[in-house]
């Protein structure tokens, strides 16, 4: 990779060329992931979307083709919540090597009662941090086979004022549910930067990047039907927030340039440039409870035990 200052300004709507790349998001029929997958497919790379249900992401890759008709994009069945299905998504592929992965797809409960995966954990944990924990190990191959492959894993905002419970990871005791949506996007993020300190220490080419999107809300994104659809009356009412939040699509720039910009660097922490809620990405500061590096080896022991898997062990 090129040094930062040889490398043109970053622009959104003008990217690098990816030809002979192949990229992985996961969630990528939905949301945030929708716009990282359409933004990288007119790079020209291979881009694979993962996704739990067939026909939703047969609806997104119709759109993604409708608007870059020289797309090289193709979905694979992805389900975080069953970690036993995990090594056969990963064969699925079907590719010599990964380029890089999005850990985007998640889950949120509004409703208070607590969920559980067909694993036994907790339903937004288990998805969010375990899915992407294991699916990472499956990958691992795939990626050591890349010349210089990336992990990007998208946190959340919601995450920079909560704090993890190692003694509580499942929720059991004390269970509010956006609580516990920050508190696994929170331990993705401790993830994110644990993988790489120890894909650093292994001498490995691989990088493990983190990102957040700030504030991104549906009133604000553009249409894509049928997977978005944004009506006039949503778009007038979500005017005024505008100043200080922004739509699905400009969400998806941190995890887009992290996939692409030479300049990224493992271990680093991207987002939006205006209070990190909105604007063009950039890098920032790890957030302070982000570099607790103890408790980050403590989740990773946790995380190696619940799954049966180590993303640390290059073989996957």
């Amino acid at each position: 990779m090129s040094s930062a200052s040889s490398t043109p300004p970053w622009d959104v709507h003008r990217l690098p060329r990816a030809e002979g790349s192949v990229f992985l998001i996961t969630g990528g029929n939905a949301g945030i992931g929708y716009f990282v997958a359409e933004q990288l497919s007119t790079t020209g790379a291979t881009v694979v979307l993962g996704s739990r249900d067939p026909a939703k992401a047969e609806a997104a890759l119709a759109s993604i083709r409708s608007r870059v008709p020289d797309a090289h994009v193709r979905a694979v069945r992805l389900d975080l919540a069953d970690l036993r299905s995990l090594g056969t998504a990963a064969e699925s592929l079907a590719v010599e090597r990964l380029d890089a992965v999005v850990h985007n797809a998640g889950v949120a409960l509004d409703d208070p009662p607590r969920r559980e995966t067909g694993d036994g954990h907790e339903l937004m944990f288990g998805t969010n941090h375990l899915g992407h924990f294991a699916l990472t190990a499956r990958l691992m191959p795939l990626l050591s086979a890349a010349p210089a492959a990336r992990i990007v894993t998208v946190g959340s905002f919601a995450a920079k004022s909560e704090r993890l419970d190692l003694d509580d990871l499942q929720s059991r005791r004390d269970y509010r549910a956006k609580r516990t949506y920050g508190r696994s996007k929170l331990a993705q993020m401790y993830f994110g930067l644990e993988l790489d300190r120890r894909l650093r220490a292994l001498g490995s080419a691989t990088a493990s990047v983190v990102v957040h999107p700030g504030g991104a809300l549906d009133s604000l994104t553009p249409s894509r039907p049928p997977v978005h659809v944004r009506t006039t009356t949503a778009r007038l009412r979500a005017a005024p927030a505008a100043l200080l939040v922004q739509g699905k699509h400009a969400g998806a720039w941190p995890a887009v340039r992290a996939v692409l910009d030479p300049a990224v660097r493992g271990g680093q922490l991207w987002g939006p440039r205006l209070f990190g809620l909105r604007g063009t990405p950039r890098r920032e500061a790890v957030w302070s409870h982000l570099t607790d590096a103890a408790a980050a080896a403590r989740l990773w022991d946790a995380s190696r035990d619940l799954t049966g898997v180590d993303p640390g062990d290059l073989r996957g």
